[in-house]
């Protein structure tokens, strides 16, 4: 049984580092000023926040239905079943869209609907592909998948009400004040959705609100309070510097956790908030 694993670049997953893994990444198309662009095709990060800084409209899509289904018959030629893993279905229409599609595909396509973005979606597309190589099938590894789609969580503090504002999530007034009072907004996804988590008025307090989030989380819901079966990651948007910083006082905080991984947030997710974000995420390792 041969199983090819799909996600798409929500996952952080770039073109070059599936293809060293045996991983197939669909590129996500953003549509800016009526052109659309590929990421990681033709659109790199550096470009994308540079054209987000210049004022530009910047709206998320999701793949075509062709470009999809012609991927899955190409993948069908070389392997027995596919299992595609998009980003959550409460942060987008392309889960529901692949799991529309996927019931012409006679129990040969199984999609994924695990609640996961960026780093915890990369986490479960990995632990995927090791579940495909020691032969699980589609079917066992959509089902191990889904039912641990609770079992992360991300927290993300915003340098800019900006972008919230830009797209409707607050009001100009709010929007306003916040940047006056210098707040610092916490937000988490748990599950579907982008959601206010807390509010803090400098980065400090606000790092040391998501670290004290992500230790109960730790604790009450993943039984693991030293992180010693957890995997922890840092992302941001156009903050490396800090990101990197933000890893090491994590590794004095959790020696007995693995390799903190530090990418970049999701580009979906970055169209809403802007650059200069900061978030750390914890994922429970699956028992394979």
């Amino acid at each position: 049984m041969k199983v090819a694993i799909l996600t798409d670049s929500n996952s952080g997953i770039t073109q070059k580092q599936g293809e060293e893994a045996g991983i197939y990444v669909i590129p996500m198309p953003f549509m800016m000023d009526d052109e659309t662009y590929y990421e990681d095709i033709s659109l790199t990060q550096e470009e994308f926040f540079q054209k987000l800084e210049g004022g530009v409209d910047i709206s998320t899509s999701q793949p075509s239905p062709a470009d999809i289904m012609d991927l899955w018959n190409k993948l069908l030629e070389e392997y027995d079943e596919v299992v595609h893993i998009p980003m959550s279905s409460g942060l987008s229409s392309s889960c529901q869209t692949a799991l529309m599609l996927a019931e012409d595909y006679e129990g040969k396509v199984f999609v994924v609907n695990n609640q996961r973005i960026s780093v915890t979606l990369r986490q479960s597309v990995l632990e995927a592909k090791k579940m495909a190589d020691a032969g699980m099938t589609g079917s066992d590894i959509r089902k191990k998948l889904e039912d641990t789609k609770l079992d992360s969580s991300i927290y993300i503090t915003l340098d800019t009400l900006e972008y919230l504002k830009k797209g409707g999530r607050i009001t100009p007034a709010a929007a306003l004040l916040g940047s006056f009072l210098r707040i610092k907004p916490v937000l988490t996804i748990q599950g579907e959705k982008l959601d206010a988590f807390a509010k803090a008025r400098t980065m400090k307090q606000a790092k040391s609100l998501m670290v004290n989030a992500v230790k109960k989380d730790m604790e009450e819901r993943f039984g693991d309070p030293e992180g010693i079966h957890t995997s922890i990651a840092v992302a941001h948007s156009q903050n490396e510097e800090a990101a990197l910083e933000f890893k090491r006082e994590l590794e004095e905080l959790f020696p007995k956790t693995g390799e903190i991984y530090v990418d970049h947030l999701s580009l979906s997710v970055s169209c809403h908030i802007g650059p200069g974000a900061l978030a750390i995420a914890c994922t429970k390792n699956l028992d394979l």
